[in-house]
């Protein structure tokens, strides 16, 4: 992966950051970020805002544009789109749940092949996530200090499927609940399509 590619992901997965903040993360030098950050910004893939700073100086804070998240896999989102306005027609709105209920079968028996009920939770979500990525979601696990996790997606490849129809993401949420058994908390905290950056899921023990 290239710089340039390296700066998109890194505000892909982590938001709106500063230069400053991004070479660090990166190993670079402030100059050399702000090199790749305007060149995304020639490109149309990347925007700043300024804010007021503690000093009064405005901090400038990069993110991605709507462009600049399309780089990332969307799973062929018209072709997603057009199959479920076809099955709506179709078959009305029972016939949309049966294939629904079938992705989600389908999920769980993927999840379950991956995660392994004998091992500590935290090797479980690990796992979970892991599976997650591999579909497209750049999945991740952030521990917390009180025991419990964020199970964080950084990218919906289905995000258009799901705005069209949100029984998508109640599904999602089902399957991660019967993976990780029912001593186990899942518990959605940010969501895509309420306007967040990404999807998070809060992991706990019951």
């Amino acid at each position: 992966m290239n710089t340039f590619d390296q700066v998109l992901m890194m505000l892909k997965t982590r938001g709106a950051q500063t230069a400053q903040t991004l070479a660090g993360l990166l190993g670079m030098t402030g100059m050399g970020v702000r090199r790749q950050l305007e060149l995304g910004v020639e490109k149309g893939l990347v925007s700043f805002l300024d804010t007021p700073g503690k000093v009064g100086r405005p901090v400038r804070r990069w993110q991605l544009t709507e462009a600049g998240h399309a780089r990332f896999p969307d799973r062929h989102a018209e072709l997603t789109l057009d199959l479920i306005e076809g099955v709506r027609a179709l078959f009305g709105e029972a016939g949309l749940e049966k294939l629904i209920v079938a992705r989600e079968e389908g999920s769980e028996r993927a999840y379950r092949s991956r995660v392994d009920p004998t091992t500590t939770l935290d090797e479980q979500v690990a796992a979970l996530a892991e599976a997650r990525s591999l579909e497209g979601y750049m999945a991740e696990v952030e521990p917390r200090v009180d025991g419990s996790m964020l199970l964080l997606e950084n990218h919906c490849p289905i995000c258009a499927a799901a705005q069209s129809c949100q029984q998508f993401c109640r599904s999602e949420l089902d399957v991660f609940r019967r993976v990780l058994g029912p001593e186990v908390n899942v518990v959605r905290i940010e969501h895509q399509l309420a306007g967040a950056r990404r999807c998070a899921y809060l992991v706990s023990q019951a």
